[in-house]
């Protein structure tokens, strides 16, 4: 093929350049000619790709395709219940009721009802007239030492960031936010000029970069945090202990990306490269993030502060509970990320392998706080690939008493899950930096969208309960959601996922299934104490402590 090429090109300006005398005009085809030419030779000589070097010119068309893959699959190739992470039947509903277009599904549904693990909701004969139900349901958020507990909607907009999402999908998620009443999540990248100028209600994320209120240290500066808190836009704030992208992962932020604008948003030199630790450092035992949320609490005069986390060591969550008993201090709320959650860009084995799972890390969660007696203070929020009514309708099953969505409201501002929110080339300028890509992301008509999908989705979920004969996100049981888990075998989530019997873990004997975890964890640190636990008979028996002589 190297020698094809040459010949070929050879002769075709050899023969070009004879037919010349007799057409001048031919001598114009050289303007593309010979630019092929020389991208050929470029790839005869250079070293690094294969393909290119063995065949020349004719090897660019496998990264076109390359790149073109997804797309080119996701309009010709799969069918309605296809794609990853969310499916054309997912995609076109979140469209629709963006749109505010049609969203019925003709001729049945598109899925096989006996295929494992599908899920469905119990109805009522009872069911609720949906026109007396309300459809825009509200959850206040604050424990006993909040003083300014907030309202907020059942459907929220989850963690993202302003530098991972462009200035205009940051803008018009705001604006929308603003338009239906709920709340925005900033992400850890702090609070930019877009959240605020949208208006919307903002949850301020704090991650362990502590943007926004971060000293010249990197580490967290109480002076600059009740500043900013102060903003009567922010109505909560969330510590980021981990997120299902990538748990227990830390991040960089180049120095070439930290612009003028990025260094004043997050309180950082600008040229200069700034590390998010995948740890904190203003706590590293229970007790402390206790003392941490409370020190939040004071300093933004009462509003309410949660954290959120994908469970990892189920260990440590006990750990933090029994740190909420021992304090008194507990957090107003607790967002569970799923670890199939993610909106930016995540190491592979990070986003595929690490991380509970959303439906497994609520039900722990809740079931946890029950144990302890300590639901009764906390809201729960879920997160994780949460977009339709359904979604939310299985989550408050689970515990949640509210939800939270990223990649759904992308899809709103007019995401193709082009699968390219990693390279800066986002071609609907939701997940990009670049001036003219972004310019694609017209505010003005986003963030209806934005708002139209909240309302239409929020509407779908009380319509769901209404047929279940449930007045309210807070009277769902798990016994409502069945799941086929073999061909002839179907459990409630009752039954997949058991509840603890309250204040069970408040005394001895414990539940079965927390007598482990109870008996190694500490509120002075995070890690597992195994010291009472047998390994060799897998079994606990308290040894006595041996004196030194």
């Amino acid at each position: 093929m190297r020698q094809t090429f040459i010949w070929s090109f050879t002769i075709i300006i050899l023969l070009v350049f004879a037919i010349s005398f007799y057409a001048p005009g031919i001598l114009w085809s050289y303007i593309i000619i010979i630019p092929l030419f020389f991208l050929g030779i470029q790839d005869l000589i250079q070293k690094k790709h294969a393909i290119r070097r063995n065949f020349p010119l004719f090897g660019r068309l496998r990264y076109v395709l390359e790149g073109m893959g997804p797309k080119v699959y996701q309009y010709f190739v799969e069918n309605d219940t296809d794609g990853r992470p969310f499916n054309r039947i997912h995609r076109s509903v979140i469209y629709q009721r963006a749109k505010k277009e049609l969203d019925t599904t003709p001729f049945g549904t598109q899925l096989n009802v006996y295929d494992d693990n599908y899920e469905w909701l119990n109805h009522s004969i009872n069911a609720l007239d949906f026109s007396k139900v309300d459809k825009s349901p509200r959850v206040l958020i604050g424990g006993p030492d909040c003083l300014k507990p907030y309202e907020a909607s059942i459907f929220n907009i989850s963690a993202m960031s302003y530098g991972s999402l462009s200035s205009n999908a940051i803008l018009a998620l705001s604006e929308g936010a603003k338009m239906g009443g709920f709340a925005h999540n900033t992400g850890e990248g702090g609070v930019s000029d877009y959240h605020l100028n949208g208006g919307g209600d903002l949850i301020w994320q704090l991650g362990t970069g502590y943007f926004g209120c971060r000293a010249a240290d990197g580490n967290f500066d109480p002076k600059r945090f009740e500043e900013r808190v102060s903003l009567p836009n922010i109505k909560m704030i969330e510590v980021k202990l981990s997120q299902g992208a990538k748990p227990g992962h830390g991040g960089m932020l180049p120095g070439a990306k930290v612009t003028a604008e990025i260094a004043r948003i997050r309180g950082v030199e600008i040229g200069k490269d700034v590390d998010s630790p995948p740890y904190h450092k203003a706590f590293s035992t229970p007790l402390e993030l206790l003392y941490f949320i409370k020190q939040l609490r004071d300093l933004s005069k009462g509003k309410p502060i949660g954290f959120k986390l994908c469970v990892g060591h189920k260990n440590e969550f006990v750990s933090i509970c029994k740190a909420m008993i021992e304090t008194n201090i507990y957090p107003d709320f607790i967002t569970v990320d799923g670890g199939e959650g993610g909106t930016g860009a995540a190491p592979l084995e990070f986003s595929n392998s690490v991380g509970m799972p959303l439906r497994d890390g609520l039900a722990f969660v809740y079931d946890t706080l029950t144990g302890f007696d300590l639901k009764k203070h906390i809201k729960i929020i879920a997160s994780g690939r949460v977009v339709t009514g359904f979604d939310l309708v299985k989550n408050f099953a689970l515990g949640a008493d509210l939800c939270n969505s990223a990649r759904g409201m992308m899809i709103a501002l007019g995401c193709i899950q082009a699968l390219e929110c990693n390279s800066n080339t986002c071609p609907t300028g939701v997940a990009t930096q670049d001036p003219e890509l972004r310019k694609g992301l017209v505010v003005a008509e986003k963030n209806k969208r934005v708002a139209n999908f909240h309302k239409e989705t929020v509407k779908s979920a009380c319509e769901l309960m209404a047929a279940a004969g449930v007045p309210h996100p807070s009277k769902m049981h798990r016994v409502h959601i069945h799941r086929r888990v073999s061909p002839n075998h179907i459990q409630t989530y009752v039954e997949s996922y058991p509840y603890i019997a309250k204040a069970s873990l408040l005394q001895q004997p414990y539940p079965e299934s927390y007598e482990i975890l109870m008996n190694i964890s500490r509120t002075d640190t995070f890690k597992p104490d195994f010291s009472e636990f047998d390994l060799d008979k897998y079994q606990w028996a308290r040894k006595p402590k041996v004196k030194d002589n």
